[in-house]
């Protein structure tokens, strides 16, 4: 196959060096292409802008993996609906009609559950601005490809952790981490897994479905994530406080849709993942 990376950052990149290692020919499109390893051919590329690169003729599937420059809504707007729109055009501007596009969503589309299980079924209720405007891009791409022959899949991602994301890690090592004081459900999945969900949407010879859910198999109350990195690191349990509102909302999120298709993790839960990168293994590609 060939396949096109609209966005090649640390995610894209790993995808698409999935992608090669799988025997495939790897397009990535970035403001910065001399940042991309050799196994990627790269194409200078800002995709809020109109004016994108060629798309190679023979592109089978398509990978829109971006991210904003900014928490703003403006910024995401860019980002998502508008990057969305411009891949779109430059396919239907050069004429390339790929077996499927993938959009890289996120879970921030449902907003709160109440800890709650959701699912692929779940009417998305977002609660802030990111969540709105990716539940836009996923309807733009929906709509767009509508009767083209071109199959989109929506792959809403949960909070990305792996090398170089270490957020919690060091707000317990800080000592500035704190246990919710009522169970707050969290949803993740570790970047090398996401990498290979997309990897695995896009080469499966089934019928993908239009929506999945890209989280681990543990939707896991923040405190037990919090002891757990205390408890590998050596120091003491975080202590138990108020947190305001829930980051990513309070959910459960379930991956029985991508399981289902065959799909299996590295990392199942967060255990696996953080013990991997306490360790050392991986690198954030720049």
């Amino acid at each position: 196959m060939t396949i096109l990376l609209a966005g090649c950052g640390d995610l894209g990149t790993e995808a698409g060096l999935q992608f090669s290692a799988a025997g495939h020919r790897v397009v990535g499109w970035r403001r910065s292409p001399d940042k991309l390893p050799p196994e990627i051919e790269g194409a200078a590329a800002n995709l809020s802008t109109a004016e994108l690169p060629p798309v190679p003729a023979d592109t089978t599937a398509v990978v829109i993996a971006v991210a904003a420059d900014a928490p703003t809504e403006k910024a995401y707007r860019s980002a998502y609906v508008e990057g969305v729109a411009h891949v779109l055009d430059a396919l239907e501007r050069d004429h390339v009609t790929p077996e499927r596009v993938l959009f890289v969503s996120s879970t921030a589309v449902y907003g709160d559950a109440g800890g709650w299980w959701i699912d692929e079924s779940t009417t998305p209720e977002p609660a802030g601005f990111s969540g709105r405007i990716m539940r836009e891009a996923e309807e733009l791409l929906l709509k767009r490809l509508d009767g083209t022959g071109t199959s989109p899949v929506v792959l809403r991602l949960g909070g990305i952790y792996g090398p170089g994301r270490t957020r919690l890690i060091n707000q317990v090592r800080t000592g500035s981490a704190v246990i919710p004081d009522q169970p707050r459900y969290t949803n993740r999945i570790h970047r090398d897994d996401a990498a290979a969900a997309i990897v695995h949407l896009l080469s499966t010879p089934d019928a993908p479905a239009p929506v999945y859910l890209g989280v681990d198999n543990d939707p896991a109350e923040l405190g037990d994530v919090l002891g757990f990195l205390a408890a590998e690191l050596g120091l003491d349990v975080p202590p138990t406080g108020s947190m305001g509102d829930a980051r990513g909302g309070n959910k459960r999120c379930s991956n029985a849709l991508l399981r289902g298709t065959g799909f299996s993790y590295r990392y199942p839960s967060f255990r696996e993942g953080y013990r991997d990168i306490l360790a050392g293994v991986g690198v954030r590609h720049p």
